[in-house]
């Protein structure tokens, strides 16, 4: 009887670590494919569900980090139930919030595991091949067989420099923090690498929304590791790189003046710009927001909302969308004013998470401040590549966090994921 409990704890820590593994597998795979990406998730769900002690899982949901996005997705859930829309329509809708689900499974595992940097190492490493495929494609563009756009490696320009954001101010934010321990090297080298990242989105594939989020980011980094001096030293340097883009590139030049005669011209324009459609989303958010504006429509109900009120337009606000390009009208059109507070709460909480020093807690702070910034103008946590990164993101960042807090303590808590074992159990 000792030999088989003794195997069965031996085979729960098997599954440990292969999930551990499985989850380096979905960075790798996220800045690249969604298909590969699905199948890597769906393999670390299935390894880990078996190793997980729910009761540490159960915790996790007991704190605001890991139990907002439980109670956004069961808010989700019972708007299905006023939804004025088929039921595939209702389930299609819910479908945005699953990967919610995710976050508190995240944070159990990585609370225990010591693979965390494993997990972020992999998702820079291959967004470091995709960033040296976007320059290869921008230098010889015949050979881009995946876009016509040139520079576009994988995905497309969103997602894209969403992801050379986070990775360029998280090698930048470590970068500097090896600095100021007189490691050289790795701050020469993280700090050459961040360059490349965020002189790709300036110069090589220009994202309306990434000018916004860049100068946050810097001003939260400066702020985040040197308080007034460092903010100061932000919007200086800020400055300094908006200037040089602006001169050194044609096409920032020209994105920029398109992007002002767009929102000019919008309402009186028959032609549905993109600026023109994302402006006409919002003002008409607004007025189907204001139509419910306590328990919202019903999750699922965006497509039939913007095709009612769309009806006998024409140009940008004729379009019926799917989508509002907003992450909190997209929340609050189906669930109302407490859905939205509820996702803010949980953005909130997420960003609260991350204190103190250290490497994990500037990266989780990039991850979430982008996601909240971009979030203006996208709903990116119901999209598939964006709402995983924000997951993983938060998840894997988030454990780590709380795995280093618990060790400052002089108490790291072995019971996370798997039951404690024995020491013939981790040899």
């Amino acid at each position: 009887m000792t030999a088989l409990a003794t195997s069965g704890r031996f085979d729960r820590a098997q599954m440990l670590r292969l999930a551990n593994w499985l989850a380096v597998a979905v960075a790798v795979a996220l800045p690249w494919s969604t298909s590969a990406t699905s199948i890597c998730i769906v393999a670390w769900l299935l390894a880990l569900l078996p190793a997980l002690n729910f009761a540490a899982v159960r915790r996790e949901i007991m704190t605001p980090a890991g139990g907002l996005p439980v109670l956004l997705w069961c808010l989700g859930a019972l708007g299905m139930l006023w939804a004025d829309v088929d039921w595939t329509a209702r389930f299609a809708g819910l479908g945005g919030f699953h990967r919610l689900l995710v976050i508190p499974v995240l944070l159990a595992q990585f609370r225990r595991s010591e693979h965390g940097d494993l997990v972020v190492l992999g998702y820079v490493v291959s967004s470091t091949a995709v960033l040296a495929t976007s320059y290869l494609f921008t230098a010889a563009p015949e050979l881009n067989w995946h876009s016509s756009v040139a520079g576009i490696a994988a995905h497309d320009d969103i997602f894209q420099t969403s992801s050379f954001l986070i990775c360029g101010f998280g090698l930048l934010g470590y970068a500097i923090i090896a600095a100021r321990q007189r490691r050289w090297r790795a701050a020469t080298g993280c700090g050459a690498l961040a360059v490349l990242f965020l002189a790709n989105f300036g110069v090589v594939v220009i994202s309306r929304s990434a000018l916004v989020v860049a100068p946050v980011l810097a001003l939260l980094l400066g702020w985040r590791l040197f308080r007034w001096r460092g903010l100061l030293a932000a919007v200086v340097a800020a400055a300094a790189v908006g200037a040089i883009f602006w001169v050194g590139s044609a096409s920032l030049r020209d994105r920029i003046a398109v992007s002002l005669v767009e929102m000019r011209d919008y309402r009186g324009s028959n032609a549905a710009t993109s600026l023109g459609m994302h402006a006409a989303f919002l003002e008409e958010s607004i007025g189907i927001i204001a139509a419910a504006p306590l328990i919202g429509h019903g999750t699922g109900s965006i497509a039939e909302q913007f095709r009612r009120i769309t009806a006998g337009h024409s140009g940008a606000t004729g379009v019926a969308t799917v989508n509002p390009h907003n992450q909190t009208f997209a929340v609050a059109i189906q669930l109302g004013i407490g859905g939205a507070l509820v996702l803010w709460a949980m953005w909130i909480a997420h960003f609260l998470l991350f204190r103190g020093p250290g490497f994990a807690t500037w990266a989780g702070t990039a991850v979430v401040t982008e996601n909240i910034v971009s979030s203006v103008a996208h709903s990116h946590l119901f999209d598939f590549g964006h709402g995983w990164i924000y997951v993983f993101g938060v998840g894997v960042l988030g454990g780590m966090k709380l795995r280093e807090r618990a060790g400052a303590g002089g108490s790291v808590d072995d019971g996370a994921v798997a039951d404690k074992a024995s020491p013939a159990d981790t040899r």
